[in-house]
Formats: structure tokens, C-alpha cells, sequence
């Protein structure tokens, strides 16, 4: 019936079948966008809308148009925000793996604590190759508080096992308040450090913030 509408039917019904199909294809794509934001685990929903830029950074070569646009997801390049505490950088990250989600880009949000202790888990059971799998098939991976937690040897490993298997192939957002120097004291390990730091640095761009915490300035506690 419905290609009988499309090829004999009169302007009335064309035009019928039109919004209604194009209805449908609106409603699988909001079904699609829900289900991304879903298992994006996003630890609170934020938008890149109304987001304060003035203690961010960019690189001379980068700026707000270029990052919002979210075009180094398809070109697989890696984002660090750096910078100090309570400056915008888990919103920003947040942000960006939700506009993703909204575009229908697979995406996926941990802090490295999580993530490390996910891939633990896994190992323990038997399920490491399928986590990492798992993992891989999102286009965007955000990495939060870097360096906030002591990692162990093996879950460095783990860590960096994730980064180097995405290189190239997805892009990553690590957020941090460690310069690129004490990142061999994260890891345990100086020469892993630095192998992480050179695929991050090659195809990867440093946002740094800078001014007072957000949660300090708007502290109800004074």
C-alpha cells in the first residue's frame, strides 16, 4: 500500500506518507540518541551550550568552533584538558560525550578509577578480550580524573592497553591537574608514560584551565 501511495497516489497522499515516514525515521533516531546517552554512563547530563569558555586555553591552531564542531571524532584525534580543580574540565568532557551521543556517535565516560577497576574485574573473570572489545566500539572515550587515585602496576597496564589499542582508531578525552612531567608517577613506569604521552601528542590537542574552582566560588560554605 504504502508503495502504491508513493508511486499512484495523489499529492495528498505523497504528502501523507512523507511525514509520516519522515516521523518514524525522527522517532528511531531519538530512540538511537537515548540509548548512546544511556550507556555513555555519564555521571550527570551536560550540555556544551552556555558553557563558560573564559578559563579555558585553546591552542593557537584550535578553538571553541573547531572542538564544538566535534570533527577530531573523525579524524580519531585525543583532547586533554588540563588545568586545575573545579575549572569546567569534567562539564567539558561531559559535554562532549553527550553533543556526541546526540549525533549518534558511540560514546563512553569513566573516571580512571572506574575504568581501571572495570578492567580488573574482567580480568579476574575470564572477560578481558570481551571488555576490551566492548570498549573499542566507542568512537569517543573519555578518561576522567587522571591521576586523581594511585593506580597499581596492573591496572596501569590495563590502562594503557586501552589507550594503545584505541590509537588511531578513536578518539580520547583525559582529563587531569598532572602536566605531562608526572604522569611516570601515575603509571609507575616512566617509559610507559612517555609511550601513552607520544600517541596522545601526535594526534592530540591540550586545552588548559586556569582561574578558581567553580565549586569554591559558588560554595554555600564561605
Amino acid at each position: 500500500m504504502l508503495a502504491e501511495w508513493a508511486e499512484k497516489g495523489t499529492p495528498k497522499q505523497r504528502e501523507y506518507l512523507h511525514g509520516m515516514l519522515t516521523a518514524e525515521h525522527e522517532s528511531r533516531q531519538a530512540s538511537r540518541r537515548q540509548r548512546l546517552l544511556t550507556a555513555a554512563r555519564l555521571p550527570a547530563l551536560k550540555s556544551l551550550t552556555g558553557f563558560d569558555y573564559s578559563n579555558v586555553k585553546f591552542p593557537e591552531d584550535y578553538g571553541r568552533d573547531e572542538l564544538t564542531s566535534l570533527e577530531f571524532i573523525n579524524r580519531a584525534e585525543d583532547l586533554v584538558l588540563y588545568g586545575d580543580v573545579g575549572t569546567g574540565k569534567t562539564h567539558l568532557a561531559s559535554a562532549l560525550v553527550a553533543a556526541a551521543c546526540h549525533q549518534g556517535v558511540p560514546a563512553r565516560f569513566f573516571t580512571t578509577s572506574s575504568l581501571v577497576m572495570q578492567l580488573r574485574r574482567a580480568q579476574d573473570e575470564g572477560r578481558l578480550d570481551r571488555e576490551l572489545a566492548s570498549i573499542a566500539k566507542n568512537r569517543l572515550l573519555a578518561i576522567d580524573e587522571f591521576g586523581y587515585l594511585p593506580i597499581d602496576t596492573e591496572g596501569a597496564r590495563l590502562l594503557f592497553q586501552v589507550i594503545a589499542d584505541g590509537y588511531e582508531k578513536q578518539s580520547l578525552i583525559i582529563t587531569t591537574n598532572h602536566e605531562f612531567s608526572r604522569w611516570g608517577t601515575v603509571f609507575g613506569d616512566d617509559n610507559m608514560a612517555a609511550a601513552v604521552i607520544d600517541r596522545i601528542v601526535h594526534h592530540g590537542r591540550l586545552l588548559q584551565f586556569r582561574g578558581e574552582s567553580y565549586r569554591v566560588k559558588h560554595a554555600l560554605m564561605k
